[in-house]
C-alpha cells in the first residue's frame, strides 16, 4: 500500500503524475487530510469517484486511534498507540508508543514519540531500558497528533517522547514539514520544538533544513560525568555540540535551549553551574531545569528544592536564562524520562 497520510505535497504530486491525474488533486488531498482531518477517501467529495476508488486500492488515511488513555490528577493525558514493528529477521510484532497531552491555561502541548524505544541508552531514562524496536514512519508520528480528541486544540508540539529524533531524521523532518508548510497545517515553526542528545551531523542538517526550535539534552557540563549518564557523549561530546551550535545565529525568533535534569549530588552543585556557564558562554540560549522523576529502574534521586533553586538563581544571576519546568503527569508515568510504551494490564 502506498502511504497517503503523511505524504508531502511533492510526493502526492508525483503520485498524480504516475496515476495520470491532474496535479491539483495533490493539493486537494493535502487539504482533506491535514486541514479537514478526513478519515476516509469517501469524505473527499471534490475528488472524482474514480480517483477515490483508486486511492482506496493503494493507500489509507484512516487514523490509528489510541488503545489506552491515562489521565493524571493535574489534567495531563498519556495516550498509548499500538504500532507494527518489523525486526531485521522479518518477524512482525506489536510495539507500543506513547504521546502525552499537557493542557496549561491557553496552551495545549503534545509530546510525541518518534521511535519504538530508543538506542541512546541514557542511564536515567526508562524508555531506553526497554530496548529499541524500530523508528516510526512519518504517518505514525503524525498519527499521534491527528488521532487524539484534542487534536484541533493543540498549540504546540514537542518531539521529546520516546526515541532520539535525529536517529529518525527523515521521518521527523517530513512530519514537521506537514505541520508547518502552507499545504499542511501551516503552523508557525515556533510552535514546534525538536530535541536531541546532540547527534551532530543530523542536528546540523536539522538546523539548516528546518526553522523549528531546537532543544539539546545536556544534563551535565562535565564530559566524564555526562558520559556516565549518556553514552552519546562518547560519539558526540557536548563541547563539540555546543561549538557547532555557536556557528549559527540564534538572535531571531528561533530558540535553542538545553534540557538539564537535576540529579541529587550528581550535577546540582554551584561548581556544575559554573561549568555550565563556561560551556555556554557566548551562545544566546536558555536552560530548562527538570526535576528528576524517580523510577525503580534507575538508581538516581532528584535534587532538593533548595539545591534546584540555588542552581537556577546562580545561572540567572550570571546572565544565563534558566527556568524550572513544571512536572506534569508524574502519577501516570507520563513525565520526562518515564515513557515506557507499556500496555496496562487489565
Amino acid at each position: 500500500m502506498t502511504p497517503i497520510f503523511g505524504s508531502t505535497l511533492g510526493e502526492l504530486q508525483q503520485l498524480c503524475v504516475d496515476e495520470g491525474w491532474p496535479r491539483f488533486v495533490a493539493r486537494q488531498l493535502c487539504q482533506w487530510m491535514y486541514e479537514k482531518h478526513a478519515t476516509s477517501f469517501e469524505q473527499m467529495t471534490n475528488l472524482s469517484l474514480k480517483v477515490r476508488a483508486r486511492l482506496a486500492e493503494i493507500g489509507t488515511v484512516e487514523p490509528n486511534y489510541p488503545v489506552d488513555c491515562q489521565v493524571s490528577k493535574d489534567g495531563t493525558k498519556k495516550y498509548l498507540f499500538a504500532e507494527k514493528a518489523i525486526a531485521p529477521s522479518g518477524e512482525e510484532s506489536t510495539q507500543y508508543v506513547e504521546a502525552v497531552y499537557i493542557p496549561d491555561g491557553d496552551r495545549a502541548t503534545l509530546c510525541v514519540s518518534c521511535q519504538m524505544g530508543c538506542k541512546m541508552n541514557c542511564s536515567f531514562c526508562v524508555t531506553g531500558r526497554g530496548g529499541y524496536h524500530g523508528s516510526l514512519t512519518t504517518a505514525q508520528i503524525l498519527n499521534q497528533i491527528f488521532a487524539i480528541p484534542e487534536s484541533r486544540n493543540l498549540t504546540n508540539v514537542v518531539y521529546m517522547g520516546m526515541g532520539e529524533p535525529m536517529d529518525n531524521y527523515d521521518n521527523v523532518l517530513r512530519s514537521t514539514q506537514v505541520l508547518t508548510e502552507e499545504w499542511g497545517l501551516a503552523w508557525s515553526p515556533q510552535r514546534i520544538t525538536v530535541s536531541s542528545v546532540g547527534v551532530i551531523p543530523k542536528l546540523r542538517r536539522f538546523i539548516e533544513e528546518s526553522r523549528c526550535h531546537v532543544a539539546v539534552s545536556l544534563h551535565n557540563p562535565i564530559a566524564s560525568q555526562r558520559l556516565a549518564l549518556m553514552p552519546a557523549e562518547k560519539g558526540y561530546p557536548i563541547a563539540d555540540v555546543v561549538a557547532m551550535l555557536k556557528e549559527y545565529d540564534w538572535s531571531g525568533q528561533r530558540r535553542i535551549s538545553f534540557e538539564y535534569t537535576m540529579f541529587g549530588g550528581l550535577n546540582d552543585t554551584i561548581a556544575h553551574a559554573d561549568a555550565l556557564l563556561r560551556l555556554l558562554k557566548g551562545l544566546r540560549c536558555r536552560v530548562n531545569l527538570i526535576r528528576f522523576h524517580a523510577s525503580p529502574l534507575t538508581p538516581y534521586h532528584t535534587s532538593t528544592p533548595a539545591a534546584i533553586r540555588a542552581f537556577q538563581d546562580h545561572l540567572n544571576n550570571h546572565g544565563l536564562t534558566c527556568t524550572l519546568r513544571a512536572s506534569r503527569g508524574e502519577d501516570i508515568q507520563a513525565a520526562c524520562g518515564l515513557l515506557a510504551g507499556k500496555k496496562n494490564k487489565a
